[in-house]
């Protein structure tokens, strides 16, 4: 099979010649193998992968079977879907236009009519563009925050969300039931824009976009009045945000300078060896930016603008970069506290967190009378909870969040947003540091003197390649079949296992239970008081990930705590 597939995109005159040179240039057997044993998986968000020629990477042939398969999906429905159409937007990767434009030419040779945004523009947009052009589905080129040797093509259904399992499932069976690659033959551009088919978009979908996010402010005014008090540092890390980050913040009234290097778009992500607002080599030249700036506030937001990371200054003049579950949990407490302070806090508030995300929000968030809901790992989980909320009225969504930089606000998006993130979170800070003479760390602080301190952790193990992802496999049957008690000392309360949608408590009074959420390869075990370690391979990257979540009165004893329970998952897992 891998020989078939590997003679025939090197033969076949529908692959162009380009793509033949670089199958026929591959010399190593396992690179055949890798490139050739498996076609790219379509999850629930859609692809993500490596560049390159192969059924197992990302190139415009994959990426013509997989918009062919979102096509009939379409035509499996009304005539009217073809016509409300589907919007594409795309970030700065390598061939993230060439895919966009390929995608968008599929779907016009299938009779489906195809807004394209006319430049790169953030993932978040997409999400409500799709919503107020009240299209069909929605599609984004990008590999959000991986290294620039990936690509990916994530899908949206009508409701702005990525597309829900069921509905990722139908394309998946419809890109296998499309056996051949060299049939689907998009439409010629100038046809398609003949015959409206091709219809680009982009300012007019702009405008209204920031406006909406304009009235998530709190305090307009006082951004207006005194936002020039705030010094914010910024990097999109050269990717789709600085237009639109930029943007709001200044229209807004705040004080704003872009990192200069990383301003411009640029697939090679030069001066960064990974776009990933995580880590903290990222804020390198920001940070230098900053001191000589006295900026109060550095922001950096990823090639998609959906995740933003976040570094503040300390009293003595550095920078301290605030985790996603730290943000979070700041941008949870500031929105409640506020619109409790205001009168405009609905009673059945609510915020959606991940499993994955901070035990701290569970506390703080019910503690300022509002409900927390855990959802599984993945901002689209996050998305579908407050869509079922809002058609059952069974809640009224303020805040979402998830421990890896995503964060969201308001009805309009479907997804993590940095450019609304960005707002609220300078408005925040400019709310402490005007009206109550404390900045965003001293506000932190006291959270943690009030529920005690958490500190958040994460492992991720890189396994590639189908050895890889059998080895992510037994990892994960060693912790199933392992009887587990404690994880540095710290004994256990629960152990949820999400593949087999059961929980069993382990401490006094023992007792196993059905757990509600979908089934996912997750384990999460629970600690006595608050705080979690968890298991779960990735799904967009060939990763094993490891969450860690403590619980603790001392700050110092934290850490080496943390590495105690570090160590002992490590061991657990080990060969």
């Amino acid at each position: 099979m891998i020989q078939e597939r590997y003679r025939f995109w090197l033969t076949n005159p529908y692959f162009d010649e380009d793509t033949r040179s670089e199958v026929a240039a591959i010399n190593d057997e396992k690179e055949i193998e890798d490139r050739f044993y498996t076609d790219l998986e379509f999850g629930t968000g859609g692809l993500r992968g490596v560049l390159g020629a192969g059924t197992n990477r990302m190139n415009i042939y994959v990426i013509r079977k997989a918009t062919q398969g979102l096509a009939d999906l379409i035509l499996e429905g009304e005539e009217a879907g073809k016509n409300r159409g589907v919007v594409i937007a795309y970030d700065s990767r390598r061939f993230s236009d060439r895919f966009a434009k390929e995608a968008a030419l599929v779907l016009a040779g299938n009779g489906i009519k195809a807004y394209l945004f006319e430049n790169l523009r953030p993932t978040p947009e997409l999400s409500f563009a799709v919503r107020h052009l009240k299209a069909q589905a929605g599609l984004v080129i990008t590999a959000s925050h991986n290294p620039k040797e990936y690509n990916g093509y994530k899908v949206y259904w009508e409701d702005g969300g990525q597309v829900p399992p069921d509905r990722a499932d139908r394309i998946l069976a419809h890109i296998k039931a499309h056996q051949a690659w060299d049939d689907i033959l998009p439409l010629e551009e100038a046809e398609a824009r003949d015959k409206g088919l091709l219809v680009e978009i982009g300012e007019e979908i702009d405008a209204v976009y920031l406006s909406k996010v304009k009235e998530l402010a709190l305090y307009p005014e006082l951004s207006r009045a005194k936002g020039s008090n705030l010094s914010i540092v910024y990097t999109p890390l050269h990717g789709a945000g600085n237009v639109l980050v930029n943007r709001i913040l200044t229209e807004m009234g705040y004080s704003v300078f872009t990192v200069p290097e990383q301003e411009k778009p640029d697939p090679e992500f030069t001066t960064v060896p990974y776009p990933n607002p995580e880590i903290p080599s990222t804020f390198d030249l920001a940070r230098s930016y900053g001191k000589a700036r006295n900026a109060q506030m550095l922001i950096a937001t990823d090639p998609d603008a959906d995740r933003l990371g976040m570094a503040l200054r300390t009293p003595q003049g550095d920078y301290r970069q605030l985790t996603g579950n730290q943000v979070g949990t700041l941008l949870s407490y500031y929105l409640l506290t506020q619109k409790k302070r205001l009168g405009i806090l609905p009673e059945q508030a609510v915020v959606i967190k991940t499993i994955a995300s901070t035990d701290l929000a569970d506390l703080l968030v019910k503690d300022l009378g509002a409900r927390v809901e855990n959802v599984l790992t993945g901002f689209k989980f996050i998305a579908e909870k407050e869509q079922e909320m809002e058609v059952q009225g069974s809640g009224d969504f303020q805040f979402g969040f998830e421990e890896s930089y995503g964060y969201l606000a308001g009805h309009f998006v479907r997804d993590k947003d940095a450019v609304i993130a960005s707002l609220l979170l300078a408005e925040a800070a400019l709310y402490y540091q005007e009206q109550e003479g404390r900045s965003l760390l001293e506000v932190l602080e006291d959270i943690y003197g009030k529920y005690g301190y958490f500190i958040d952790d994460q492992i991720s193990i890189t396994l590639e390649g189908k050895a890889g992802k059998e080895q992510m496999e037994k990892m994960m049957v060693k912790l199933r079949e392992t009887d587990v008690k404690s994880f540095g000392g710290i004994a256990i309360a629960c152990i949820d296992d999400y593949e087999l949608r059961k929980g069993r408590r382990m401490i006094e009074p023992f007792h196993s239970y059905e757990l509600a959420l979908p089934q996912s390869n997750v384990i999460r075990y629970s600690f006595q008081g608050g705080g979690f370690v968890m298991a779960r391979p990735s799904g967009t990257e060939p990763k094993i990930k490891f969450y860690f979540n403590i619980r603790g009165v001392d700050p110092q004893q934290l850490q080496a705590t943390l590495e105690n329970v570090k160590k002992d998952l490590l061991e657990l897992i080990k060969d």
